[in-house]
């Protein structure tokens, strides 16, 4: 901070809620000596949906559209980390086709999380054409979606004990035709940037996170790997099926801006042999638990065909009353794209959540932003808020 006699040549900048490279509508108070950065005050609040206690009102299947609205960059992801809470809560035993099904669509949303914080990143810094090469990429994942469950951006695809329905055999061409392509478009985007004098020179040193204070502040996910915590859920709490697939847990020791790049880099491609792995090994089988868990919705054949199909469907949702869960807690957690995604859930007994919290990666990282960049110039800012990939909408609860 500055001292009493350094105040008068100090000013004071508002960065965001309207700045482009803010992404989203994020407002920091910046002090200035100059183009140097004295102090930030990440100010959140510009995107509030109370999406904590629309959880206390929805049933747990239907929260998941809400889900979708959070990290709205990976929205699948986040399908997955509630609807694991819940099951969690339950007890219940997702099948193998289930579980791999999932691994498929989270490491699917990782890879467009990551292609937008990389290629918005390199838009930031000059580099324009990098960015074009991500967002085409993206379009074919946001294809894949669509052909899956019907929506592109906001997918809702998960369900308690299961998912919405089963891949078809053209989706699954599709993302045989994606895991064939991307590589190569992956190497163009390191050819562009990796080596590039102007990104390399904004990036590196800039923006350090050691070890220790990665670990102190809470740090997860590709912020803290860029800082040598080798911390990754999908190793270390295993979920899903994650302990089938054989895949690296990406690290580097810089904890700079380029350091959290190369980690996002070097990630896509891990995502790319586990869906490969997924993929060519997905069991045979029921998607969704056992009719007599009651918690799934039946199969439209049988609401159209059967007598308990049709009042299994009415129960579930259109008498309000749904299935109900024990009057526990549990706090389930997923290695999303930007980090530890974590649900808290306690149950009252009623269909409904007595209470939702939600632990959001991008909430955490962004109080990071102060003390990285301190003692920069004020261009730095758009390189270090980049390395972060802040999504508002997870900070405003």
């Amino acid at each position: 901070m500055a001292t009493a006699s350094q105040q008068d040549y100090l000013w004071t900048l508002n960065f965001g809620p309207q700045h482009p490279a803010t992404h989203t509508t994020l407002r920091i108070l910046l002090t200035l000596d100059g183009e140097r950065v004295v102090d930030a005050v990440p100010d959140i609040g510009y995107l509030h949906s109370g999406f904590e206690k629309i959880g206390e009102h929805l049933d747990y299947n239907q929260y998941v559209t809400v889900t979708d609205r959070m990290n709205y960059i990976s929205p699948m992801a986040n399908n997955v980390a509630w609807h694991h809470a819940v099951e969690k809560l339950l007890g219940i035993e997702l099948t193998p086709r289930c579980q791999y099904l999932r691994v498929i669509i989270a490491e699917l949303a990782r890879i467009s999380d990551h292609l937008l914080c990389v290629g918005a990143m390199g838009l930031d810094v000059g580099a324009f054409t990098f960015f074009l090469y991500g967002f085409y990429e993206r379009e074919r994942i946001y294809d894949i979606f669509e052909a899956l469950c019907g929506a592109r951006f906001t997918n809702s695809y998960t369900r308690v004990g299961g998912v919405m329905h089963d891949i078809t055999p053209g989706t699954v061409e599709k993302i045989r035709d994606f895991l064939a392509r991307f590589p190569a478009t992956l190497e163009d985007m390191e050819r562009l940037l990796t080596r590039n004098r102007i990104f390399v020179d904004r990036t590196q040193g800039v923006g350090v996170l050691t070890r220790e204070e990665a670990i102190n502040r809470g740090a997860s996910g590709p912020v803290a790997r860029a800082s040598g915590v080798t911390r990754d859920l999908r190793k270390d709490e295993p979920y899903l099926a994650y302990r089938d697939f054989d895949f690296q847990v990406c690290c580097s020791r810089a904890g700079d801006c380029y350091a959290r790049y190369l980690v996002r880099i070097h990630e896509m491609r891990e995502s790319l042999r586990i869906v490969h792995q997924a993929l060519e090994n997905l069991p045979a089988g029921p998607v969704n638990v056992g009719i007599d868990r009651r918690v799934n919705l039946p199969d439209k054949s049988r609401v159209y065909q059967t007598i308990e199909g049709t009042i299994t469907h009415f129960e579930l949702v259109m008498s309000n009353r749904g299935f109900t869960v024990p009057c526990e807690e549990a706090y389930g957690a997923v290695e999303a794209p930007n980090g530890e995604l974590g649900f808290y859930v306690v149950g009252d007994g009623s269909n409904v959540a007595y209470r939702a919290r939600c632990r959001p990666p991008s909430f955490v990282h962004f109080a990071l932003f102060p003390h990285l960049i301190r003692g920069h110039t004020l261009s730095d800012v758009v390189a270090v808020l980049g390395s972060l990939n802040i999504i508002a909408a997870e900070l405003d609860r």
